[in-house]
C-alpha cells in the first residue's frame, strides 16, 4: 500500500491527559476504524502503518501522530513519509481547518458533524450506552479520512496549475 490516509479521533487536545477514541484510515479503497475499547491495539495499527509509505493527514503533524506516537511509542513510522495537507494547504492561500478546506472545495458531509467537539460528544454519549452516537461518530471520521483524498487532488491540481501560471509569468 503506497498511501494512507489517516485521522483519529479524541476526547480533548491534550495527548498527556485525553485518549484516542478512532484511529480512521483510508488506503483509497478500503477503511478501516479502530475503537478504543473494541479493536484499538498497536497490533492492529502497526500492520496497516507499516504497510504504507505514505502517511497523509490534516494537521497530523501537529496532532495526529504526535497523539498516536505518545499512546503507542513502539510504533515506527521511520520508513514512511507524512504528506500534512495543511501545510501544503497554507502554501495555496487555504486557511483554516479541515471542514473550512472541504467547503472551499464543495466537499460535502452526510453525517451533518462539522467541528471535533461534536466527536468528543458522540463518545461520551456512546461511553454512556447510545450504540447510535458510535455510528455517528465513525461515519464523521469516515468522511474526514475519505475527504482527505479528495482535497489531496484538489489541492495538489491547484498547486500545478499555479507552477504553470508561474512558468508562464517568468517565460
Amino acid at each position: 500500500m503506497k498511501k494512507l490516509y489517516l485521522d483519529i479521533e479524541t476526547t480533548g487536545l491534550s495527548k498527556h491527559s485525553d485518549i484516542i477514541t478512532v484511529v480512521g484510515m483510508y488506503d483509497g479503497k478500503n477503511v478501516t476504524q479502530l475503537v478504543n475499547g473494541i479493536n484499538l491495539e498497536f497490533e492492529e495499527i502497526n500492520k496497516i502503518i507499516s504497510k504504507s509509505k505514505t502517511i497523509i493527514t490534516f494537521n497530523g503533524q501537529r496532532f495526529d501522530m504526535p497523539f498516536i506516537l505518545h499512546h503507542f511509542p513502539e510504533l515506527n513510522v521511520n520508513h514512511t513519509e507524512h504528506e500534512d495537507l495543511m501545510y501544503l494547504g497554507w502554501s495555496l492561500g487555504l486557511k483554516g481547518g479541515l471542514k473550512s478546506i472541504e467547503t472551499h472545495f464543495d466537499i460535502s458531509r452526510d453525517s451533518g458533524i462539522t467541528n471535533g467537539l461534536e466527536a468528543v460528544r458522540l463518545w461520551h454519549s456512546y461511553k454512556k450506552g447510545n450504540s447510535n452516537s458510535l455510528k455517528k461518530l465513525l461515519e464523521y471520521n469516515r468522511e474526514d479520512i475519505v475527504n482527505l483524498e479528495q482535497i489531496e487532488t484538489l489541492m495538489n491540481n491547484m498547486k500545478n496549475a499555479n507552477s504553470i501560471k508561474n512558468q508562464e509569468i517568468n517565460d
